[in-house]
This record gives structure tokens, sequence and C-alpha cells, in this order.
């Protein structure tokens, strides 16, 4: 019967404890009327509290069901029965303690999110580092971080840093970071010390944004609660009815007493407020912050998805696709003088030149007299030669580039990627193709929501439409929807939203009114000053598409704890009203069968919080998945190679493409052969215990039989004699089997990151 105001004064569980204990000691040493007086005086306390609670919410204009609890403790005394008076005022507070641990317990990952509060910065001013409040920090500021102190605002490694990010992404592993790389603010420096320049201000960064957020998923009660409220109301005059029909039946008081007494709202006022705050609680462990309950209870029953396409689907940021070369200069050479240039540019591009060249292991001298033109091209020496990287009328010297390079950049604007022209000593030698690649989360995460019962899938974009239905091909997706302006985006889910409940995916400025109008608004990212973090109602802390399936799987779970526990524990209330107006349950046992239905009926509640035992799953650690993926990123060199021998073998003489041949084929056996094989004996063995099932991967072992035979054929093809002229038959089935190796070893390579990157610990569980 406890509940209805929900306010605890941890000063009167100690009162009706001590006061009941003393009142049965009294009354084993036989001193009665002390006894009966002291029980009194316990229960008279709590009633004059819950009298006080009372009138303060009807004087704002609220209403309860505490009234019932007034009402029993003043006819126990009214009946003389003190013991059961006292007993009540007990269960009553102890149920109110009850009621605070499980809203403090539905909290904790939410209250964790604020707990790592910066509070002050070290900043570097006059030669000095000196101590100063968050609210000097501008950015440009150099600052220093200690180990075990909390990362105060957003901004730039200076050096390398170990840090851990559990408080915005749920994964408990410390992360390294490099130089240059952004960290945000609420982190922790959990290595040596280290050096950042801000990048924005206190208010501006993502602990400010995280802040707000959580403070308005905090204040806003979920509809469920509050038609829970409205329901138990109605619990106050039939309970009076069934109470005042026993006593006028049966002429027993004690009857009415016990309806009373056993008479709970909590199942309805407490528990599913508890069980939909404990998911809200739950996804933002997983670095998913939902703005309340409501949010929460509208994602559980999304069936329509819409999904910008840059910064969601894709990563938002340009990555090396593809390299094409002349023979005189490899495909790695040219990306080696490329990226070493790259490194004294500021351009968007040169991060992506230089971060591939690294990941394929390449080593880079360092360039000087460097000179940049801004947002076209960058020039200088490298070693002994002359290097120019850029567009392509700049690095061709005006013209439009070489005529093998016109079939590349017609390619890359039929794909909607750009290209890059790198230049040698004033002849172009290569060409660099930049794409916004497709997360390797996408794929996964939208089969999974396709599988949780999304039966429309749609692409919004202002991208043009044969770059956006490419995109769509690639993905499944087949309602696309290019070409648009943010105000018919907003046409297009206020239209779908008459269709289903709508789920609104977006992270950019112009996708803030379709997230606004959207049933529930997911944005990707949390800055502080993010318009569409602001008009979102889910925020995706993690930078992973697949953490929106994590966080439908807990809305669901929440919302069906939340009617379970209400619907049992009603149920189970109205027996024992019946009970006690047949008068088979007294007030004693009635106030004691009470509790134990508002603790099952919480527990049932902060179940939420728990994992769901069929989605547990074992991870591979991030450290084991980047190794992985440098592996697969070493062998982007010896693919390359593949790809230019297969285009141009019929441009070769017999004997010349016998002797690429037979280079390339000691390269595949001597890296690639036991790459696959090794996989096959070890890793394999190790993935499959975590994919679970019955030989989980043997599609990918297929792919790896494909690969040897092929790599055999090639082997034989090198061994055997060959002619000075090109036969065009041997020709024909080279570029075949190259081709074919190229085609397999990149779809393999693909479905392998895309494996390594689901099994993470930083993952959302199946």
């Amino acid at each position: 019967m406890h509940g209805g105001f929900r306010d605890f004064d941890p000063g009167l569980l100690p009162v009706a404890a001590s006061t009941l204990t003393a009142g049965l000691l009294l009354f084993g040493f036989g001193q009665t009327l002390v006894a009966r007086l002291t029980l009194a005086s316990g229960a008279v306390v709590v009633a004059a509290a819950l009298t006080i609670a009372i009138v303060q919410a009807l004087r704002r204009k609220q209403a309860g069901v505490d009234v019932l609890a007034l009402l029993a403790i003043g006819l126990a005394l009214g009946l003389g029965e003190f013991l059961a008076a006292a007993v009540l005022a007990l269960m009553i507070e102890s149920g109110k303690a009850i009621e605070n641990y499980a809203q403090a317990r539905s909290q904790r990952e939410m209250s964790a999110l604020l707990s790592r509060a910066p509070e002050s910065a070290n900043r570097f001013d006059g030669g000095e580092w000196h101590t100063v409040g968050l609210d000097t920090i501008h950015p440009g500021d150099r600052l220093l971080v200690r180990h075990g102190e909390v990362v105060p605002v957003d901004g730039a490694l200076l050096g390398a840093a170990t840090v851990d990010e559990s408080a915005l992404t749920g994964e408990s592993v410390p992360r390294q970071r490099s130089t240059g790389e952004t960290v945000r603010s609420s982190v922790l420096n959990a290595g040596a010390p280290f050096e950042m320049v801000a990048a924005a201000t206190a208010a501006d960064s993502t602990f400010a944004g995280v802040a707000r957020l959580v403070c308005s998923a905090r204040a806003e009660r979920p509809p469920s609660a509050r038609l829970a409220d409205r329901y138990a109301l109605w619990l106050v005059p039939a309970t009076l009815i069934v109470a005042g029909g026993a006593w006028l039946v049966s002429g027993d008081l004690s009857r009415a007493l016990a309806v009373l007494v056993v008479a709970s709202p909590c199942p309805l006022i407490l528990a599913v407020p508890v069980a939909i705050i404990s998911g809200v609680s739950r996804c933002a462990g997983h670095g998913v912050l939902v703005k309340g309950g409501g949010a929460l209870e509208t994602l559980s029953q999304a069936n329509i998805l819409f999904f910008d396409k840059t910064g969601t689907l894709t990563s938002g940021k340009a990555r090396l696709a593809a390299i094409e070369s002349v023979p005189a200069w490899p495909a790695p050479e040219a990306l080696r003088l490329a990226a070493s240039l790259a490194q004294a540019s500021s351009h968007v591009a040169a991060e992506a030149i230089t971060i591939a060249a690294r990941e394929q292991g390449l080593s880079l001298d360092l360039p000087y007299g460097v000179a940049e033109t801004a947002g076209a091209s960058v020039c200088g020496r490298v070693g002994s030669h002359l290097v120019a990287v850029g567009s392509p009328a700049f690095a061709a010297g005006g013209d439009a580039g070489p005529s093998w390079c016109q079939d590349i950049l017609k390619r890359a604007a039929r794909e909607g990627a750009s290209v890059s022209l790198v230049a040698v000593d004033g002849v172009v030698v290569g060409a660099l193709q930049f794409a916004d690649q497709i997360r390797l989360d996408t794929p996964r995460a939208l089969r999974l929501l396709r599988n949780a019962g999304i039966r429309r899938l749609a692409m919004l974009t202002g991208d043009r439409p044969d770059v956006a239905e490419t995109v769509g091909a690639m993905l499944g997706v087949t309602e696309v929807h290019a070409d648009l302006t943010p105000g018919q985006k907003l046409l297009e889910i206020q239209s779908a939203r008459h269709d289903g409940i709508v789920l609104m995916v977006g992270d950019g400025v112009n996708d803030a009114p379709a997230l606004a109008a959207a049933d529930v608004g997911v944005a990707m990212g949390a800055r502080g000053a993010a318009a569409s973090a602001e008009a979102a109602d889910v925020v995706l802390l993690v930078d992973r598409l697949d953490r929106l399936v994590d966080a439908i799987r807990i809305a669901r779970r929440s919302r069906r704890l939340a009617a379970q526990s209400a619907m049992t524990g009603m149920g189970l209330s109205f027996v024992a009203m019946a009970a006690a107006a047949f008068g088979y349950l007294p007030p004693l046992a009635g106030a004691a069968l009470q509790e134990a239905i508002d603790v099952l009926v919480i527990a049932n509640a902060l179940r939420a919080l728990r994992a769901d035992p069929a989605a547990s799953v074992e991870r591979l650690s991030p450290a084991a998945a980047d190794r992985l993926n440098r592996e697969h990123a070493a062998l982007a060199p010896l693919m390359a190679q593949i790809r230019s021998l297969a285009e141009r073998v019929p441009a070769l003489s017999g004997q010349a493409a016998a002797s690429e041949l037979r280079q390339l084929c000691a390269a595949l056996t001597g890296t690639l052969l036991p790459h696959e094989r090794l996989d096959d004996a070890q890793l394999y063995p190790h993935l499959a215990r975590l994919v679970g099932g019955d030989d989980p991967l043997a599609a990918m072992s297929a792919m790896h039989r494909e690969i040897f035979r092929v790599i055999r054929q090639l082997q034989h093809m090198a061994d055997a004699s060959v002619p000075d002229a090109p036969e065009p038959g041997r020709t024909q089935e080279l570029q075949r089997l190259l081709y074919g190796l190229d085609a397999v070893l990149r779809l393999h390579c693909a479905q392998e990151d895309e494996l390594f990157h689901a099994l993470r610990e930083d993952a959302p569980a199946r």
C-alpha cells in the first residue's frame, strides 16, 4: 500500500523497527500496558508522517493512494490492534526503503554517467601548469591530464594515451589512443599523464551534452507510469467499497482492516516505472542514452525505420578505396610517396592517405620544401623526387590528366567518389580514389533490425540518386529517397507516421527537423552543441549503428517486464483482498503477504537491469579484433598486385607475364597461404566457439578452399613453359584466374572484417 507519493524519510524506518521490537520485548516481560503504548507510539509517528505527506501532495494538486495506508493504521489503532498497527507501520516504511533502493538502482548507469563530472583542468600558462576552472577553458588551450583524472573538455591528443571510456561507451577495456585522435570529456586517464589541445569549451563538450540528456531522461515520467498512477487512484474507492462490504456482511471490522492492509497499488505505481527506468539505465550502460521512459516505450513499438546516408550508414569520412598506377611505379610505392608528402598537409584527404599507408606498413619519409594550395593540392620533395598530390587539373599541370586516368575519373563520378592524382617529377604515376565507405557494422545492424520486426527500411539523403541507390543496393535497401532537402525529409517522416511507429536515425544538423518529427529520433553522437542530439529522443554515444539494435531489445524486454510485474502483482493483490474480505486472511498475515508481493514485483521489475541470458555471448577483445584488422590491412599491397597484373597481362609479352606471375605466386605462397591456413587451424575454431552453433564458419572455410584452388592453378601456369609471343587463350585464362582471386579475396576479407567487428567486446549482444 506504500508508494503513492514515494517520499522516504530514512529516520522513520528505525523508529518503526525499534518501537515494534521494544513492544514485543515488553510483552515478553509481562509489561502489557507499556508494550501497547510503545507499539502505538511508533504507529502514530508513521501515521503523522503519512498525514503530512498527503496534505502536501493535495496542496500540489496531486492525489495518491497512501491514504489507504493511513486508514489502515488509523483503523488498527481504533480497534486496539496496536501490534497490527506497529507491524503495518514497519511494513510501510520498509516498503518505502525498498522503493527508494529500487529507484536508485534503476538509475545507476545514468548516475554513473554524471559521476565523472570534470571539476577543473590543468592549463599551460606562462610556462607553467595552473589548475583552473572549467569555465575558463577555450579552444586551443594546452591541457595536461594526469593519471586517474577525468578529461575536462573535448580535444585532440598531443601524444599517445590510454583512456577508460566505459562511462560513455560501456566498454570495460581501456583503449589506446594515438597522437591527433579526438578524446572526449568525462573519459578517464587510465595510463600515464598526457597533453591535449582543447577543441571546445566545457559547455560545448560531450559531457555537457550528456548531462543535459540525462537530466531530461530523469525528469520525464513514462506514459505507462502516468497511466498506472491513474489506475491506482481507482484502487482507493474500490478498496473502500470492498472493505465496507466485508464489514457490513460479516459485522467484523477486522475484515475491513485486513482488506485495507493488503490493498497495494505498488505493482502499478512502482514496478512499472522501475522496469522502464531500469531499461533506460541499462541502455546508458551500453552507450545509448534514451531521453526518458516515454522514448523507451515508443522505441519498443517501432516498426518503420528511416535513416540518413552520410555519417549514419557510412562512416562520414573519406577513406582510400583504390589505387591505380602506371607499370613503372607499383601502387605501394606511389602510395608511399603520396603519404610521405601528405604528412605535411592539412587537407581532409591527407589524413586518409597517411592512414592507408600506415595500415599497409609502409615506411614514410620526411618531406621538405612543401607548398600547399588550400583545397587543391600539395607539392614538395620526398627523397630525390618532386612529388605533387591533388586535383587532376593541378597534378597534371593544368591538363585533364593522362588518358588512362579518364576511365578512373568517370567511374569515381558514378560512384560518388573523389580522385587525387600523384605526380612524380612532373609525370602522373598514380590515381588515389577516395570514398565514404559503408560502416562495418551497418550490414549486420540492418539484418538484425529486420529480424527485430522493423518491417520497412528506407534511406533519406540529400546525395545524388545514383550514389544513394548504389549504397542502397549494397545494403539491400530498396526504398531510397535521394536529393532531398531537410524540408522534404520532414514530409516523408510525417507521411510515414500514419502507417506505424517511425524511427529516424541521423547525425547532421540538417537531420534535426526529421529527428524531431519522428516518433523516436535517434542521433549518432553526443557533442554538446549538436542540433541533432538536442532534437533526438535517443543518442548513440558510441559511433556504432548496431547499438540501436541493442536499445530496441532492451526497450522491448523492459516493457514486457513492466507489464508482467504489474499484472502479476495486481492479480495477487486482488486475490489477497478477496481472501481478507471472506475472513481467510487476518491483518497481521495480510501485512506480511502484502510486503512479499511488493518485494516480488519490484525484484521482477529490476530484472530489466540484468542482461538477457539469451543474449550473453563471449567476445573478442578490442586488441585482438584490431590485430586481425591490421593483418588484413597488411594484405592490401598484395591484393593491389593481383589486380594490377590482371589489368596489364594483355599488354605484356609471354615471358614478361610469366616472370611477373612467378613473382606474384611467390608472394601468395609466402604470405597469403600461411595466413589463410593459420586462420583455418587456429582462428576459425576460436571464432566458432564465440558464434555458436554447428560449424558456423563452414562457408568461410569454403572460401579458403577456393583461394587455395585458384593459387594452385596460378602456380601451374607459372611453372609451364611460355613462348615469347603472348597466346590469347593463355592470356584470357590468366586474367580470369587473377580477377577471380581478386574478387574472392576482397569479399572474404570484407566478411571477416564484419565478423571481427560484430564479435568485439564493445559490440552489442546478439
